[in-house]
């Protein structure tokens, strides 16, 4: 988890915070990508300027995001996992979701890729390959959104990356052995799929370690480009469109959500300022923008 407290100097455009508010603070849970990309890095002074509340941003997998939210540990979440976000509208425990960007996963691995699937245009087709290559994939593991939409495209494969033969003990070393010597198993000191439990700039790190493939968001391979060996193999199937959308903490979660500060951020994301900023940022580092600004749009205009 990256925490991060930025305090914007006070300035002449700054306005009150709204009354009533409870707190001159507000907490975002968002993704390790938009951290890992620099975004924030652009946003969270420009919305304390703004605004004169001080943002705390909180990166984590989305599925951490969504239940820092429920719990009435965030005001307002930033994350892209449709399904996920959905439930939670469900739930009630976050409301009025609301697009605001969206860049794409690619798929990339090694130079040398084993499973041969460079330049294929169906994600889930270079999936089967990788499995029935056994050659090594490293997944985020930490129920965010990459980790998610990479489920979900294993499931259409066909393939269940944990396989039946892989048998996690969660025992100390004696036990572990005791357990393979009654299934007449073995524990494998390599295993082809590999969990990380990390953010996405580590698991791209330890991909490349590993001359591994893997699945990422395109503006965090961007942003670690020159510190991996990667090539994108697989890019531009539809499914592998990543959606981004701000969601607001129900007050009912707990006391300590700041509802009118979580609103304050989840308008300043989707207005037409911010989305110009959004419309460019990346431009002048790496020639070209890193996401794409969708405010206003409908999901079935962007998404599969």
């Amino acid at each position: 988890m990256v925490l991060r407290l930025v305090v914007a100097a006070l300035g002449p455009l700054m306005l009150a915070a709204p009354a009533g508010a409870g707190s001159n603070v507000v907490i975002l849970s968002t993704t390790t990508s938009t951290q890992d990309s620099g975004l924030l890095d652009v946003l969270v002074p420009l919305f304390e300027r703004r605004t004169g509340y001080t943002l705390k941003t909180i990166s984590v997998g989305t599925g951490q995001a969504l239940a820092l939210a429920a719990r009435g540990e965030a005001d307002v979440v930033l994350c892209h996992a449709p399904s996920l976000e959905k439930r939670s509208l469900a739930h009630g425990t976050l409301t009025n979701r609301r697009l605001v960007m969206y860049n794409d996963f690619v798929l990339v691995g090694p130079e040398a890729d084993p499973a041969r699937i460079a330049g294929d245009k169906s994600a889930v087709a270079a999936l089967g390959r990788i499995a029935a290559a056994g050659a090594r994939f490293v997944s985020r593991g930490d129920k965010s959104g990459t980790h998610t939409l990479e489920l979900a495209l294993w499931k259409v494969a066909g393939v269940t990356p944990a396989a039946p033969w892989y048998i996690e003990s969660g025992q100390g070393m004696g036990a572990t052995l005791g357990l393979a010597d009654d299934r007449r198993a073995y524990t494998p000191a390599a295993p082809w799929y590999i969990e990380s439990g990390q953010g996405m700039g580590a698991t791209l790190g330890l991909a490349d370690d590993r001359r591994a493939y893997t699945l990422t968001d395109r503006a965090t391979l961007s942003a670690f480009g020159k510190r991996v060996a990667l090539r994108v193999m697989v890019e531009g199937d539809r499914p592998l469109r990543n959606v981004y959308s701000v969601l607001e903490a129900n007050p009912a979660n707990g006391p300590r959500v700041n509802g009118a500060g979580g609103r304050a951020f989840a308008d300043f994301i989707v207005s037409p300022e911010v989305q110009q900023v959004i419309r460019t940022f990346g431009v002048d580092r790496y020639g070209q923008p890193l996401f794409v600004p969708i405010a206003g749009q409908r999901e079935e205009e962007v998404a599969p």
